[in-house]
């Protein structure tokens, strides 16, 4: 297996970026540990360590909106990732938009682009 370098930050986490495969749009930036890694690499699909939860994170287990991954480079410490990955169900923020990057600062401003591809209160039923 491919040893990545966990042990450069206190929690023994490390940044893994999600990468849309086809059209190259960065999906969503979030966090895996060693048990994130070797679950990723064993199912093909993306999975990461929730922060606020304290648990894995099997991306898409609520909404079905799952992250195939395709390829998966690593940067030149071994302590960042990208996961290229097929973006089942169009979205992959849990706002419903396609990516988690859909404001963008114009003239000190956000400005919402995109459409949801979702509504979040009907697919987190909490």
């Amino acid at each position: 297996m491919i040893e990545l370098d966990f042990s450069k930050s206190d929690d023994g986490l490390i940044p893994a970026i999600a990468q849309d495969f086809d059209s190259g749009d960065v999906l969503m930036l979030a966090y895996i540990n060693e048990d994130a890694w070797k679950h990723s690499l064993e199912t093909g699909n993306a999975t990461y360590w929730s922060r606020s939860r304290s648990k894995l994170w099997k991306k898409g287990e609520e909404s079905g909106n799952v992250q195939k991954i395709k390829e998966i480079y690593i940067d030149c410490d071994n302590d960042t990732v990208v996961f290229k990955v097929e973006q089942v169900g169009g979205a992959a923020c849990h706002t419903g938009h396609r990516t988690c990057f859909f404001r963008k600062v114009e003239n000190d401003e956000l400005i919402t682009i995109g459409e949801k591809i979702f509504d979040p209160d009907t697919v987190y039923k909490k």
